[in-house]
């Protein structure tokens, strides 16, 4: 969970509110013989986007992202390199009707790389292929400004600075977008103080929320995390 704000092509406010939870297997259960099920997970995101300038100050969209992942039991190379596969199907929708309809389902697979850097450091490189399922008739230009290729990286630290990044494009149309987060751990920037994470985050291309799919924005915004 976060909540940034910051200057840009509006004057919106984001909150991000997200899990993940294993449907099977027990962490308690080391002893016992794996499963395949014990890779399926159920998750839950749902990013608000708040204008705090008007009079009233409504969420002015609320993009509402369930999905089921299945995540392969992680196989560790003799340099540390730990490699898996995750696929997923996703829906999203913004829960709107009318013109401001918008949604979209969705399969995907990404090959996942944890390659270990030395001094608590890692970095993660997921590319990702994303193939939509059922009907676009609300938005049937969506994959033009969204594509279906992406790639996630993310370096830095358990206890430290943290980098991550990720990107979407349509190869044909060249549009897409980029959305990058840096944290780090509140207490050790202040000495003390809540266990947050202060976050940063910037967006440039097409699509920050379904709303929007069809516009570019950029943005830059600061605030602080529960998790990440």
């Amino acid at each position: 969970m976060y909540a940034v704000y910051g200057p840009g092509t509006n004057t919106e406010a984001r909150i991000q509110l997200s899990f993940e939870y294993r449907l099977f297997g027990s962490r308690h259960a080391a002893d016992l013989p794996g499963s395949w099920r014990d890779g399926l997970h159920l998750a839950y995101t749902q990013r608000m986007f708040w204008d705090l300038r008007a009079r009233s100050m409504p969420f002015r969209n609320i993009d509402y992202q369930p999905e089921i992942i299945y995540v392969t039991p992680s196989k560790v190379l003799e340099n540390g390199i730990s490699l898996a596969l995750q696929g997923g199907l996703r829906h999203e929708s913004n829960g709107r009707d009318g013109d401001d309809s918008r949604s979209i389902n969705s399969i995907y697979i990404a090959p996942m790389a944890a390659i270990p850097l030395g001094q608590d450091r890692r970095l993660m490189i997921a590319p990702r292929l994303t193939f939509p399922v059922g009907s676009t008739s609300g938005n049937p230009d969506i994959l033009h400004y969204r594509g279906n290729t992406g790639l996630f990286v993310q370096y830095g630290e358990e206890n430290g600075w943290r980098l991550s990044a990720t990107t979407r494009l349509n190869l044909s149309s060249g549009k897409g977008a980029v959305n990058a987060d840096l944290s780090y751990p509140l207490p050790r920037l202040l000495g003390g103080g809540p266990d947050l994470y202060l976050f940063v985050q910037g967006f440039a291309g097409y699509g920050e929320n379904l709303l929007d799919y069809n516009r570019s924005t950029t943005r830059l915004r600061i605030g602080f995390a529960l998790v990440r």
